[in-house]
């Protein structure tokens, strides 16, 4: 899947990355939907930039806290 992601914290300049990434199967009792677009949340700003020194949560994050 193409996606936008970042590895690391800082400005979005520095450190967003679009790339393809491995297709993500559903779990048991999910289902997989297609998105085509997709807006950019404050938290997910926050998130990114480190926001009150929030460390990441995860090594890769993709970015669309509206999608979860």
């Amino acid at each position: 899947m193409l996606a936008a992601y970042y590895d690391r914290q800082g400005s979005a300049d520095d450190v967003l990355v679009v790339g393809q990434l491995a297709d993500p199967g559903p779990g048991f009792g999910e289902v997989r939907v297609k998105v085509a677009i997709s807006g950019v949340n404050p938290t997910d700003i926050k998130a990114r930039t480190g926001f009150a020194g929030a460390p990441m949560a995860i090594p890769r994050i993709v970015p669309h806290h509206e999608m979860s």
